[in-house]
């Protein structure tokens, strides 16, 4: 398999009044063509800024500090913002997180579908109205002829993340990026949201990043995940790594926050005590040091390396030492 990105190093941060938020710190991530992977965390714990970063819409303030993000050989951070613009939208495309203040509501759904077709493929307007209609019949959106004249305010939540979705894949990108696609929908449109989306990744063969804090949505469409705290991944594998051997005590945090509905006795999701670190400030050691109850000294002191669980499982916690190994294996008999 060919990789389409590789995110490098990444380091990006935010000049503040009160000082330099490190969002992201050391990110490596990369992605095969045709492949679809998830990025999970709690908020805060850098996805969206690492995806950003990757389509260089950070906030005046940001900057990239070090690293590199190859997109089918090419270095994004060594881009201009012309030569971006012909990328974004284009060969990259991207559903944000809330489809409401993502369309613009004083422009009809026509032409804010249009406009890239126009831009990007040099189409006519009838084409572009044609192309339009033909993704909006895709995306599930009826009588798409009528719907292209409306604004987005006559447009539901789940219909407006259908535009959402439509806008990303209109050139045929051959990267998606969806945001927390199903937040603030109700249970089944999400189902159809990632059923469309598993759809349209075999029609038009494009890779797909997921970024989630809902580990059960990456579950049925992602084959590896990387899961991320504190501005760094901590863990990454398949997904089958992930949900039956997850190694990172944050991981083990994270799946014991989903309900199990196979249970015969029922029991009390177990939260994550305490909160996410402040980026003002990151700790030297491992970031989930101070709401971990396995830690030790060393975690305080310095980030582990990334440790090799098996083919394709890293994960990076001191629990993984030669010196530790032992206690890890007891750890993990005991998290089941």
């Amino acid at each position: 398999m060919e990789k389409l990105l590789e995110i490098n190093d990444i380091y990006t941060s935010f000049n503040t009044h009160v000082g330099e938020v490190q969002a992201v710190r050391g990110v490596t991530i990369d992605l095969y063509k045709g492949e679809a992977i998830g990025i999970v965390g709690e908020s805060g714990s850098g996805k969206s800024i690492t995806m950003m970063t990757v389509m260089r819409l950070l906030d005046s303030n940001g900057v990239i500090k070090k690293g590199e993000v190859l997109f089918d050989g090419k270095d994004l951070t060594k881009l201009s913002e012309k030569e971006m613009e012909n990328i974004r939208g284009n060969e990259i495309g991207m559903i944000f997180q809330d489809p409401m203040t993502s369309l613009n509501p004083v422009i009809t759904i026509g032409d804010q579908l249009s406009e890239p077709l126009i831009r990007h493929k040099s189409m006519s307007k009838s084409e572009a109205r044609k192309k339009v209609i033909e993704m909006l019949n895709l995306v599930g959106i009826p009588s798409p002829e009528k719907r292209i004249k409306q604004y987005p305010y006559e447009f539901s939540g789940g219909m407006r993340q259908r535009v959402m979705i439509a806008m990303a894949l209109i050139c045929e990108p051959k990267l998606l990026i969806a945001d927390e696609p199903t937040t603030a929908l109700d249970v089944t449109i999400q189902a159809q949201i990632l059923e469309l989306m598993k759809e349209l990744k075999q029609k038009l063969n494009m890779s797909i990043i997921l970024i989630t804090h809902d580990l059960g949505v990456v579950a049925d469409v992602c084959s590896r995940i990387n899961v991320m705290y504190g501005g760094v991944v901590v863990e990454s594998g398949t997904s089958r790594d992930i949900f039956y051997n997850a190694n990172h005590p944050y991981t083990w945090g994270l799946l014991r926050s989903i309900p199990n509905p196979k249970l015969e006795v029922k029991e009390r999701l177990k939260p994550i005590e305490g909160t996410p670190p402040d980026l003002l400030a990151p700790p030297k050691g491992c970031p989930f040091a101070e709401r971990c109850e396995y830690a030790m000294k060393v975690c305080f002191e310095g980030r582990a390396e990334n440790y090799k669980i098996n083919e394709g499982h890293y994960s990076s916690c001191w629990l993984n030492h030669p010196y530790a190994l032992e206690i890890m294996q007891d750890i993990k008999r005991s998290v089941g």
